[in-house]
């Protein structure tokens, strides 16, 4: 019996000391691994890098930012609508796109941003440090952390992150060696994408103020400083920039929502000391009436129906 008891617990310490040793070579390799991608890592992701081919007409108004633009604002209607000609506006917005990365992509065509008038859409996760999620964590941000803040921030309920900063930073130095950015083609629509498919009403977020892009409220963090420096330093290399701020869908009610409504609050703010103090333009649009709940697609983002409505309203806005 004795001896029965001693070989299970000489078991037990094998398996607990080789758990022990897997764990520490897992973490080895993942900072191995982040460490290599912090050096291959180029700050133009690939998709936007598939955008700026749009940039070879020398536009004189760039919407850019993140899918708030992207899915909303028609490049064909904005020329129309501000008197230029078609390839004078482009949109090269693109899913959680980020300041940092259209920073990069101004020093890499400085003569095409240095007289276009620029419009940047942002939302809230860009900014808040409580926001660490794999789809929507800004991807220059978490190059600029060292291994061990990017392992302290991801590890271990967001390794994911981890992961996809991995991937995307191999996937922009081959876009980067490929030249996407020059010999690519011509996205469709002069970037503009659609949205034709309504989300399910099971699938909406009861309220904004329990949205992700909420969570974990913190604008204190490396997020926040490198995001607002970079929309800073646009500001000397284009001829314009303004700063959008898009509404979300009619259905919520912000007046209802207390911490929608505070933790929006210091949001626009942050954007707009930012503005005064760097000299940017800040649009800051909480709604806008024509724009009806039938038009969304999703909480944050309109139907193609819609896009003629948003680009009419921005647009109208830019020429105040």
């Amino acid at each position: 019996m004795r001896y029965q008891m001693r070989a299970v617990l000489g078991t037990r310490r094998w398996l607990v000391l080789t758990l022990v040793l897997s764990v520490v070579v897992w973490l080895i390799a993942l900072a191995g691994l982040l460490s290599l991608a912090r050096h291959v890592h180029d700050d133009v992701p690939v998709l936007l890098a598939k955008k700026l081919p749009l940039l070879k007409t020398h536009p004189s108004l760039i919407f850019a930012g993140d899918s708030r633009t992207e899915y909303q604002v028609d490049p064909v209607l904005a020329a129309e609508l501000t008197g230029r000609r078609p390839g004078d506006v482009v949109n090269i917005a693109y899913q959680a796109g980020e300041p940092l990365a259209l920073l990069a992509a101004v020093h890499r065509e400085p003569d095409v941003f240095r007289d276009a008038h620029m419009v940047v859409s942002v939302s809230p996760f860009i900014f808040n440090e409580g926001v660490r999620s794999a789809a929507v964590y800004p991807q220059d941000v978490a190059a600029r952390l060292s291994v061990g803040q990017q392992m302290t921030s991801f590890l271990p309920l967001r390794v994911g992150t981890a992961i996809r900063f991995i991937r995307e930073a191999f996937a922009s130095r081959l876009a980067a060696e490929e030249n996407i950015a020059d010999r690519g083609p011509a996205p469709p629509a002069l970037g503009l994408v659609r949205l034709e498919r309504v989300e399910p009403e099971d699938s909406w977020p009861a309220t904004i103020g329990a949205h992700g892009h909420y969570a974990n409220w913190d604008l204190s963090g490396p997020k926040a400083r490198f995001e607002i420096g970079a929309l800073c330093d646009m500001v000397q290399l284009t001829g314009k920039l303004t700063v959008v701020i898009p509404p979300w869908a009619p259905r919520y009610n912000r007046a209802s929502d207390p911490t929608w409504r505070e933790r929006d609050d210091t949001y626009v703010k942050l954007i707009e000391d930012a503005g005064s103090r760097c000299g940017f333009e800040v649009i800051d649009l909480p709604s806008i009436p024509e724009l009806v709940q039938s038009d969304y697609a999703d909480e944050m983002h309109v139907t193609a129906k819609g896009v003629p409505i948003y680009t009419r309203a921005l647009v109208a806005r830019l020429k105040q």
